[in-house]
């Protein structure tokens, strides 16, 4: 244990941090933000008993914005049952604060609601998505906040929209199945009479910039984490383009080249097509929201992380939005992680300012054992690296 009296000979830290924000996303599979952010604080407390540690999960409008964010809002939780990313049922829980309704994607279309080995984008549907809106839409609410992270889907919000009661159909005149490949089909659009979210104004809260096709679209990007082969990347691509043409000539909405398009598996076109949504970073809404700058200003040192650290981090990610704050701030930052890529590592370990990364996988090899006791592991592997860092000499900036 470090007393009131520690000195790092060259370090930062001329004296151990009295005040430390713990501010992780999700390790997914694993550990909540906010179960993330508890282990963190216990490892944190093992070291500097006497430190004020401030808790503050995060996320970036995928999996765990709603348990991040409702609380922040004031709002209250309910649920229903709506249709699954394969058709079976699930229970969706979605937030309403005031005049404001809050939902998650990965609620009704998460990868996590797919076994491993049933995964294939070609068929899983965005039709809870619709089933869910139409609930909300029931509320007296004003604004609608859907965030898109950690989908099963490439069906460019299709499902979604054949929920809400549009008409997609075929080259004879019959409706087009759920699913990516079934885009491929699509000839006409037809809207509702009555669109039940009219009035309503819808922001899609993104975590990547990504278009809807192309080498950086939803097809060749993100469809092989969701268990697309080779083959069946193509197929998404080809069907994603026909889908865009056919939105553009029957929507009036160029949706393929906008930012934040290919989000989701393309749902982020499909919200500014089927709701006229605007699309924006799920991570600098929630840093508003919860003050992330202001708090980390206050802070000596910031501890962030997530469960795999990689070349996308950085960008439009929760580790992206704490490093730049801590940067902007001159922050030490320690970043925990369960497993971190040679590249990530490579990038971060040229920040302008005191850093430090943890991996769980260099401690406990095996992947499985580590996510069993994940908790207890990034506990114990927190008060270590912190020691560490505090340790540290003139070569705290290394990783």
């Amino acid at each position: 244990m470090l007393d009131a009296g520690f000195q790092a000979k060259g370090s930062q830290f001329s004296s151990p941090p009295r005040r430390i924000l713990v501010c992780p996303d999700s390790f997914k599979g694993s550990l909540t933000a906010t179960a993330a952010a508890e282990s963190m604080a216990r490892g944190i407390q093992q070291v500097l008993p006497e430190a004020e540690v401030e808790r503050l999960p995060l996320a970036d409008g995928g999996e765990g914005t709603l348990e991040v964010l409702l609380p922040t809002l004031g709002g209250e939780k309910k649920g229903l049952w709506v249709t699954g990313p394969l058709g079976d049922p699930v229970w969706a829980e979605y937030g309403v604060a005031g005049e404001l309704a809050l939902l998650e994607l990965a609620q009704v279309a998460g990868l996590t609601l797919v076994p491993p080995e049933r995964r294939d984008p070609t068929r899983t549907t965005t039709y809870g998505l619709g089933e869910l809106l139409r609930a909300v839409c029931r509320e007296p609410i004003a604004e609608i906040w859907i965030g898109l992270g950690g989908s099963a889907t490439v069906d460019g919000g299709a499902g979604m929209a054949q929920a809400l009661g549009y008409r997609l159909l075929d080259g004879a005149g019959d409706p087009i199945g759920w699913g990516g490949a079934e885009l491929a089909r699509l000839a006409r659009i037809e809207p509702p009479e009555q669109p039940v979210w009219q009035g309503k104004r819808v922001r899609g809260l993104c975590d990547v910039q990504n278009p809807l096709t192309g080498p950086l679209g939803a097809a060749a990007v993100f469809a092989p984490q969701k268990g697309a082969t080779p083959s069946q990347v193509q197929q998404l691509e080809q069907a994603l383009q026909q889908w865009a043409q056919v939105v553009e000539r029957d929507l009036g909405q160029a949706v393929a080249g906008i930012p934040g398009a290919g989000a989701a598996g393309g749902l982020g076109a499909g919200l500014v097509a089927f709701l006229e949504a605007t699309l924006e970073s799920g991570i600098q809404l929630l840093a508003r929201q919860l003050a992330l700058p202001e708090r980390i200003r206050r802070c000596h040192l910031v501890v962030t992380g997530e469960g795999c650290l990689d070349e996308q981090s950085t960008m439009g990610k929760v580790v992206g939005a704490v490093l730049e704050q801590a940067i902007q701030a001159q922050k030490p930052l320690l970043i925990l992680c369960g497993q971190v890529t040679p590249a990530a590592r490579a990038g971060l370990a040229a920040q302008p300012l005191p850093l430090r990364v943890g991996a769980l996988c260099d401690r406990i090899p095996d992947v499985a054992e580590a996510q069993r006791q994940a908790g207890h592991h990034l506990e114990q592997m927190t008060a270590q690296e912190l020691r560490d860092f505090l340790e540290q000499d003139a070569g705290i900036g290394r990783l």
